[in-house]
């Protein structure tokens, strides 16, 4: 699996705000109805209930948002730094500075694991984190994540 083929450069947005949580899942919903033709209300349902289910915010300052959503042929994300720190309910209580949310459709559940894994170790490679966190653009932000990324 090949994360720019998941996550592309037109969906990486740095300086998100948002005043909560429950507002990011919003504006996560607008945007990602935006690039791949997905109803938003569809998105933020599903994320909504993924995330009543236990928090998305896997430590470190990190959230990876993720649900299935109907009409989703193939996994899609998007990758997001948010102004401010929101409070993800991580269990390090670290509050989540960059997000990469993750949709798929009902048939691709044994793909997504498989993708959230590779998010999930491309944020824990060496320096990774550190140069998104100093990004000054989006495209920055987007070339320190998907560096050398095949999984």
């Amino acid at each position: 699996m090949y994360l720019p083929n998941i996550i592309r450069p037109e969906h990486t947005f740095i300086g998100v705000s948002a005043p909560t949580k429950w507002r990011a899942l919003h504006i996560i919903a607008d945007k990602a109805a935006k690039a791949f033709s997905v109803d938003s209300r569809a998105i933020l349902k599903a994320l909504e209930a993924r995330e009543k289910l236990g928090s998305t915010g896997i430590g470190n300052g990190i959230a990876i948002p993720h649900a299935a959503i109907d009409g989703m042929s193939s996994p899609r994300g998007l990758l997001l730094r948010f102004s401010r720190s929101l409070d993800f309910e991580a269990i390090d209580d670290i509050p989540a500075d960059i997000a990469v949310v993750l949709l798929f459709g009902e048939n691709n559940r044994g793909e997504y694991l498989n993708v959230l894994s590779a998010i999930a170790r491309r944020l824990q490679s060496n320096g990774v984190l550190a140069a998104m966190r100093k990004a000054r653009t989006a495209d920055e932000f987007y070339s320190d994540f998907i560096a050398d990324s095949r999984a």
